[in-house]
């Protein structure tokens, strides 16, 4: 155990408090475009290829985890972290611009840089400096300023793109990402063998990009995440269709369920093992998709968030804590990588799928969602099986 963790007593420090913070204001920045995006592309002549809103933003995610990770293990945690903060400050400022069908694909590839960076390095930096014994409890609460992020920036964009417009929105994007970053860079760095940047660290090799330990892990990972790709691409329209103006909606409700959740899910991780939790967690998420494919009101619509919330709120943070526990501290940030690299795939998969069936057929959604029930069935089934192997070894 690293010299930071045996000087770390108390959980709730002011370090860990600043990370917190930054990463609420993180994800505020690029979720509170999201329930806009699928009217903007609309607008831009780009209707049929709504799927594509979260694929291209999950491709290039993906692309750069090995990336993210070799420079988090070699470079630091807090530059990586400045990175993804960077890029939706820049971006923000671009969609204004680049207003065309291209234009918007373009900076959602780009876009999606800052989500394979920050949270690869914001993880590696919660287990640096708190004890293994907490690490679930750990990331479930850097988990709740998460999603808070996620729960106010829809909210706050939607509303913004009401009372406004949406350049207003994208420029107030880049504002929450640009505060972030200012955090970020007067934190103090945890890597004690860090090196000067090199080109050299760009240069990834095959062996570089997958940690073989924690496979487990970003399988159940890539499976159970293709919901969340099929909800950021459905539920804005499945919103409107139900009648809903403000469609952020869906994703406050479901988030701060999540956020409840999150207070003591951690906590549970730690104390009964992450594999019951995880267990649990998908069955959960496998009702939600359910629920939400028989809904057709407002009060419905709300309740399957919840619900999805809830057990989004149990099966993250024990899935974290679980690819932690698989890894070996020195390629930590190779392994929350790979982690990453297949939630990025579940999502974008996800979105895929969704929009290739969906093609702006609003009826068809809900078979969308059942279809999704199965998959995460799927992820429910092998977690069963590789426990059970586990016990026999």
């Amino acid at each position: 155990m690293d010299k930071s963790k045996k000087n770390t007593a108390r959980l709730y420090t002011f370090q860990f408090g600043l990370l917190c913070l930054s990463s609420l204001l993180f994800s505020a920045s690029f979720n509170m475009i999201i329930p806009e995006l699928p009217n903007y592309l609309a607008s831009l002549g780009g209707g049929q290829h709504k799927g594509l809103i979260i694929a291209l933003f999950t491709l290039t995610a993906g692309i750069s985890r090995p990336f993210s990770g070799k420079l988090t293990d070699q470079w630091g945690r807090v530059p990586v972290m400045a990175i993804g903060s960077i890029v939706c400050v820049v971006c923000g400022f671009l969609y204004p611009i680049l207003s065309s069908v291209s234009g918007f694909f373009l900076l959602r590839l780009i876009h999606g840089f800052s989500t394979g960076f920050k949270p690869t390095a914001t993880s590696a930096y919660v287990a640096d400096i708190i004890p293994q014994h907490r690490w679930g409890e750990a990331l479930g609460m850097h988990g709740l300023c998460f999603s808070i992020g996620g729960a106010i920036g829809p909210a706050i964009g939607s509303y913004i793109a009401l009372v406004s417009d949406l350049n207003t929105m994208f420029y107030s994007s880049s504002a929450f990402a640009f505060v972030s970053i200012i955090i970020v860079l007067n934190m103090k760095e945890t890597l004690s063998s860090k090196r000067p940047f090199s080109t050299k660290m760009l240069r990834i090799s095959r062996r570089e990009i997958i940690e073989p330990r924690v496979i487990p892990a970003a399988i159940v990972t890539l499976l159970s995440y293709t919901a969340f790709g099929a909800i950021l691409t459905l539920i804005p329209d499945w919103s409107e269709h139900l009648g809903i103006q403000n469609k952020g909606l869906f994703f406050s409700a479901y988030t701060l369920a999540s956020i409840a959740v999150r207070l003591v899910s951690g906590k549970v991780a730690d104390r009964y093992g992450r594999i019951r939790v995880m267990i649990v967690g998908l069955v959960i998420i496998i009702i939600s998709m359910i629920y939400i494919g028989f809904g057709d009101n407002i009060l419905s619509l709300v309740i399957g968030a919840c619900i999805y919330g809830i057990g989004t709120g149990i099966f993250s943070p024990a899935v974290n804590a679980w690819t932690i526990d698989l890894s070996l501290p020195q390629y930590r940030g190779k392994a929350i990588a790979t982690m990453y690299i297949a939630l990025e795939a579940g999502i974008g998969g996800g979105a895929l799928f969704a929009g290739y069936i969906y093609h702006d057929n609003i009826f068809r959604i809900p078979y969308i969602f059942f279809g999704i029930a199965l998959i995460i069935l799927i992820s429910f089934l092998y977690i069963i099986y590789w426990d059970n192997q586990k016990q026999k070894r």
